[in-house]
């Protein structure tokens, strides 16, 4: 049995029975936690929080009935994050979903007792100190991962394909992001001999513009621009930035591509955040986090924007066409 049909089958066993024989709960009143370093606003209209909402109500939890949500948002303002996870603790909320690396980093620091639920995180829990192992988490954090580092060389070989001949690609990151230098230390490495990489950098939304000049000036032939708090809220202005400097562009989260951008690669978000209710669920029903191993996707999607392909002039082949998942309309 290969890693990923392991995966798959521990987590159906584990986690995976059929919501509609769930849905009962007690009369039990609880208190739902959920923090995340985006504004409201974006949140609001974001497939994996509102797939998570809405799992987590037909699972018997739901607003306004024998729940409460108490919900946190930094406005990208990570230094936030800290005084909001301490806010939900004082609120003794029986589990806190913490949406990204930044947030569940805030919540592991205001509490080693309420469990807590990693949601839509593409940090190592390992390497981050989150967890002791997939498998045996140890302490209160559970959840669900995405290890992007193992994906970065497929973005690579997506835009190669989209585009024969490809030798100059750039690599955008955010250097407050620790991560970030290991997924391009992962590209470097895995890199074919004949494609070179140039990294350029924006920790705010000032450098943009700088970054996508230096990637001109480099003669990239298309850009990676790796998942960030921070580039999720500008798809819009990342994309149009991509097709001013005629850039095909390719990015983690499917916001990319409906806000313009010409593709992305990743996970099924609706997947992982019907995952992350479940573990909540599991929690609030007396499970420990410390023996929930830790969820990894075992589906991905490539989702395309023609539109934007046809602005950029590109041919896209026949068999290019056929890996694509999803195409934005």
């Amino acid at each position: 049995m290969d890693r990923r049909t392991f995966v798959a089958v521990a987590g159906a066993a584990l986690l995976l029975e059929p919501i509609a024989s769930r849905g009962q709960v007690s009369e039990k009143r609880y208190r739902i936690g959920y923090l995340d370093p985006r504004s409201s606003r974006i949140t609001a209209d974001d497939p994996s929080y509102t797939t998570l909402r809405k799992t987590l109500a037909d699972l018997g939890y739901g607003a306004g009935g024998n729940t409460t949500f108490e919900e946190r948002f930094a406005d990208r303002q990570l230094d936030r994050l800290p005084q909001l996870a301490s806010e939900l603790v004082q609120l003794k909320v029986d589990v806190i979903v913490a949406a990204s690396g930044p947030s569940i980093r805030a919540a592991r620091g205001a509490t080693s007792q309420i469990p807590i639920v990693m949601a839509f995180s593409g940090d190592d829990p390992v390497k981050s100190g989150f967890v002791a192992s997939l498998a045996r988490p140890g302490g209160n954090i559970t959840g669900v991962t995405v290890l992007f580092r193992e994906l970065a060389p497929k973005w690579i070989e997506i835009l190669r394909d989209l585009i024969p001949g490809m030798t100059r690609l750039g690599v955008m990151v955010n250097p407050s992001r620790p991560a970030h230098a290991e997924y391009f230390a992962t590209m470097q490495e895995q890199r074919p001999p004949t494609v070179q990489l140039q990294q350029v950098e924006a920790r705010v939304p000032d450098q943009y513009d700088a970054a996508f000049a230096a990637l001109s000036a480099g003669r990239a032939q298309g850009v990676i621009i790796l998942a960030d708090v921070l580039f999720t809220q500008d798809a819009s202005r990342l994309a149009v930035l991509a097709a001013r400097y005629q850039l095909p562009s390719i990015y983690q989260f499917r916001e990319f591509a409906l806000a313009g951008g010409l593709m992305t690669y990743g996970p099924d978000e609706r997947a992982l955040a019907v995952l992350a209710a479940q573990f909540v669920d599991r929690l609030l029903k007396g499970a420990k986090p410390e023996e929930l191993p830790v969820q990894q996707p075992t589906k991905f999607i490539l989702t395309f924007n023609p539109g934007t392909a046809r602005a950029l002039g590109l041919n896209v082949s026949h068999e290019f066409g056929r890996r694509v998942d999803e195409v934005i309309q």
